[in-house]
């Protein structure tokens, strides 16, 4: 995985004054594209969108430092449509004018280097999973747009808990007929800033169904069927949920031979009577990699 994310990593190098062919980073990693992005995000802090646009910007700034570069030639190279368009994220990412480069290099300059990705053994902590087939099911809840937040627990999250009526949690139980036949968090739709901790993503409250309906005044989300991979972890909450993902990301998916698959990501708690010894799973959508 390390060898051929490095070399999706050096064609991308290659292509910076072109267009980069999704198709073409497909067949290097022999994964999906989305695989392939959310892999980049976990793995680099930061997306392959925001990752492209850097290097570009940088080199940008290599080429304007040359007495023979324009900034019109410049802009156009690195497929910018416009002249204004260039101009604003230039100086957004360099703190100046793509026109006072040759002057700002007496004070300082920015650059933003290519990424390379290399093996770190971690410590051997073991995970506990298992892999599940599951049909397409219905998330029935209540759902919100949420701002991301990484560590602690997530305020609007909270406040969309607190606003659930007494009829929509028997509305829930009356239809909770898939394990774990009680009260699930569900996260999609994120913005392209996830692993920046920036933009929204949709957050459903809710219980898993099989069933038709009508579900009254409730959300519904179609989940089609798919492959799950189910972790499972015990201890404080919400730390130990929070470390488990960050190793799904850093450990189990590099190594693994699964790829992730869109889909929601979905969490349940089993009992929040004792904080400091929860039990919880995470359930993330994957198919074996080609």
């Amino acid at each position: 995985m390390q060898s051929s994310m490095n070399e999706a990593l050096q064609y991308i190098e290659e292509n910076l004054d072109t267009e980069i062919d999704e198709k073409e980073i497909e067949k290097i990693t022999g994964t999906s594209i989305y695989h392939f992005r959310r892999m980049f995000s976990f793995l680099a802090g930061m997306t392959l969108t925001a990752y492209i646009r850097n290097r570009r910007l940088s080199n940008a700034m290599f080429d304007l430092l040359r007495e023979d570069v324009n900034v019109t030639d410049t802009a156009f190279k690195y497929g910018y449509h416009s002249i204004d368009g260039f101009s604003r994220a230039f100086r957004e990412w360099a703190g100046c004018k793509p026109s006072e480069v040759k002057q700002q290099q007496k004070q300082s300059l920015k650059a933003f280097p290519k990424l390379t990705f290399q093996l770190t053994i971690q410590g051997g902590v073991e995970m506990n999973y298992r892999i599940v087939e599951k049909e397409a099911f219905k998330i029935i809840g209540v759902s919100k747009r949420v701002p991301m937040q990484f560590e602690g627990v997530n305020p609007e999250i909270e406040q969309l808990a607190q606003s659930i009526t007494e009829s929509q949690k028997g509305k829930m139980h009356e239809h909770a007929n898939l394990e774990p036949r009680q009260v699930i968090n569900a996260s999609y739709h994120f913005d392209e800033g996830r692993m920046e901790e920036e933009g929204y993503l949709e957050h459903m409250i809710g219980v898993l169904t099989n069933e038709e309906g009508p579900f009254g005044e409730l959300d519904v989300l179609e989940v089609p069927a798919h492959t799950w991979a189910i972790f499972s972890s015990q201890g404080p909450f919400p730390q130990t949920m929070q470390e488990t993902w960050a190793k799904i990301a850093a450990e189990w998916l590099p190594s693994s031979d699964y790829e992730l698959v869109e889909a929601p990501e979905i969490s349940f708690v089993e009992d929040y009577s004792n904080l400091d010894n929860v039990y919880s799973e995470i359930w993330m959508a994957v198919k074996r990699k080609d």
